[in-house]
């Protein structure tokens, strides 16, 4: 059973029609999806760049990176000058990635 049972059709201005086409163009979102969020009051954004995506992996990378120094940090009780070193190279990554993206 649908979750939507309900079908629903208008009729649009030429103008009307071309606003629509551009909303989902921009968001990457279907018709009914574009009117179901303006009904529902929410604002239709633009999808995100594939920069965007491209910059959501690499910091993923990174994250897991640091996040292996801090295990390693916490089973030893310490945090080494090379650990150090590599903290700061990771977050020079990230302003770089960012830089780069944005």
């Amino acid at each position: 059973m649908r979750n939507r049972p309900i079908r629903f059709e208008t009729f649009l201005s030429k103008e009307e029609a071309q606003h629509l086409e551009h909303l989902q163009t921009v968001s990457g979102l279907s018709k009914s999806a574009i009117v179901r969020q303006l009904i529902s009051g929410c604002s239709i954004k633009p999808r995100p760049a594939e920069s965007y995506r491209e910059l959501s992996r690499e910091l993923s990378v990174i994250g897991n990176n640091l996040n292996q120094i801090t295990r390693l940090a916490n089973a030893t009780g310490r945090l080494d000058d090379p650990q150090i070193q590599q903290v700061s190279a990771i977050m020079q990554q990230v302003w770089t990635v960012v830089h780069n993206t944005l």
